[in-house]
């Protein structure tokens, strides 16, 4: 089974950075040409939400409007590795957030492979 592992979230004060990678392993035997990739966050009593997405071109992505100009996403195909990096952050960019692969652009419902998550906490 694909296998999915975030790392660099953290704690950090409102308008500094983060660097989130997400590295997929495990792959052998699966279709690895799938459209998307994308980054999902989480909060406690909500529904994940899409922040950013690519597809396996890199041509096509799209971010959701919150954070368009301070977020940016990108993929190595190669390496097999999925990036965000986080700048201005917010309070408000605060939670979980969920490495994901399969899918279609920001739909959490059409990605079939995900990671455990790594949590952002910005504080203002």
């Amino acid at each position: 089974r694909m296998t999915l592992v975030e790392s660099g979230g953290g704690s950090v004060q409102a308008g500094g950075s983060l660097r989130l990678t997400c590295t997929v392993s495990n792959v052998s035997g699966i279709n690895t040409d799938y459209v998307y990739m994308a980054w999902f966050r989480q909060v406690p009593g909500e529904e994940r939400s899409g922040v950013a997405a690519i597809d396996s071109s890199t041509r096509y992505i799209v971010y959701a409007d919150s954070v368009k100009g301070r977020f940016t996403i990108s993929r190595d195909i190669a390496e097999n590795t999925l990036t965000l990096q986080m700048t201005s952050l917010k309070s408000e960019d605060t939670g979980m957030y969920y490495c994901a692969a399969g899918g279609w652009r920001l739909t959490a419902s059409r990605y079939h492979y995900w990671g455990q998550g790594t949590q952002v906490t910005v504080s203002s």
